[in-house]
């Protein structure tokens, strides 16, 4: 009797821990010069789980306990992953991880092949159908929006969202968004109803952003100029994988990585700094000011990702009778994709599909336990900074207490 007793305990405990969630609290950092590592890929080998770094190179990594006995991995442009146990990693307090510098072909262009950029890119692209998903999958992601007028923070939205999409085939129409997207839970700032956000395109910004994938909507020029003013830069180095780069820099400046072993982009970065006149808008002059923008993949069964998605947008507002600036505003986006469900068992369908209008009308209750365990972009003095802005009208936990 006594022996069933304690094996029923011990089955117990063992059930219990493995619903538990584990989380590695960590700062990645450069070996040689201690600088630290901002986007870096934060995972598990082999497994559809993940997060990045922020601006100063910090995660929390949150994931399930049945994953304690797999390897932990870090990998960046340009680096070697880290790997590790994660079981070795998980009661260590401050913990900063190094990574060295690739030494393979970081410093030289060894090209053992005639390619040269534009051929590389070109290849690239007629293997997007190879090298990205074929079938349907699914995506869990957490979405932030922040808002900026002059220096002065006056909007935050958070969201955890799904989003569901059949494959990579090259759509018909650019502009139309191919994914399905629905909202898990949301978080917002009472920011959205100050007046100066009608400064701000008031459509859905999760689908304008999810439309400025490069390698999903095609958006790369197609014109023989383009490709034949693509260089050839120093080869890189990516989760083990040599690297070719190739980059742009006439009228925008354009860097793309591609995996040299299956010609697969798995980093593009964008930015443009031509003013463009935008036309009126409430009784100002707008003028486009830049744009920057990186869409990173990763590596799951065989099959390229969406590991990440930022946009920077800067627009410069003008009196019309001075000509004067009046202020700047200033869109910022993140997307991180921190599961992937390459097999779901469901879709997205209508009654689930989240509303074409602004994410910050469709908002739910807060839910402050479901955020704690989310895995996001962590907080940065940046990010606290924003925080402190928006609770000039209130504590936040207030606030979403509101909504």
């Amino acid at each position: 009797m006594r022996v069933s007793i304690i094996l029923w305990l011990v089955s117990l405990i063992s059930f219990s821990g493995q619903g538990q969630n584990l989380t590695i609290s960590a700062k990645a950092i450069d070996q040689e010069t201690k600088e630290p590592l901002p986007f870096a890929s934060v995972g598990i080998r082999g497994k559809p789980i993940g997060t990045i770094t922020n601006l100063l190179g910090e995660f929390d990594f949150h994931f399930a306990n049945e994953y304690r006995n797999e390897v932990f991995v870090i990998s960046m442009l340009g680096y070697q992953n880290f790997e590790a146990p994660v079981w070795t990693l998980l009661d260590t307090k401050e913990l900063e991880i190094t990574l060295t510098k690739s030494t393979t072909v970081l410093k030289t262009v060894i090209i053992s092949d005639s390619l040269l950029g534009g051929d590389i890119l070109r290849i690239a692209l007629m293997r997007i159908e190879q090298n990205y998903p074929d079938r349907p999958f699914m995506m869990d992601g957490f979405y932030r929006d922040v808002k900026k007028i002059g220096d002065t923070y006056v909007s935050l939205l958070e969201a955890a969202i799904q989003i569901y999409d059949e494959n990579y085939r090259e759509p018909r129409n650019k502009s139309k968004l191919r994914e399905r997207v629905s909202l898990r839970e949301v978080r917002r700032s009472i920011g959205y109803t100050y007046k100066f956000t009608t400064y701000f395109d008031q459509d859905n910004l999760l689908e304008v952003l999810l439309l400025n994938n490069d390698v999903r909507y095609r958006l790369l020029p197609d014109e023989d100029v383009f490709f034949n003013n693509l260089v050839r830069e120093a080869d890189s180095y990516y989760n083990g994988h040599e690297v070719f780069v190739v980059s742009h820099n006439k009228e925008f400046d354009l860097q793309i990585f591609i995996d040299k072993k299956t010609f697969g982009i798995i980093h593009v970065a964008y930015e443009n700094k031509i003013p463009e006149d935008l036309g009126r808008k409430s009784g100002l002059i707008r003028k486009f000011e830049s744009i920057k923008r990186v869409v990173d993949f990763r590596f799951f069964e065989g099959k390229l990702f969406l590991n990440y998605l930022t946009i920077d947008y800067k627009v410069n507002w003008y009196d019309p009778g001075t000509n004067k600036l009046r202020f700047e505003t200033e869109l910022k986006q993140q997307l991180l994709i921190n599961q992937v469900f390459s097999k779901p068992e469901e879709r997205i369908g209508i009654t689930r599909k989240m509303r074409s209008y602004g994410l910050q009308y469709q908002d739910l209750p807060y839910n402050k336990k479901f955020w704690e365990e989310y895995n996001v972009i962590k907080d940065s003095p940046l990010d606290k900074k924003i925080i402190a802005d928006l609770e000039l009208e209130g504590p936040l936990e207030q606030q979403f207490e509101k909504n």
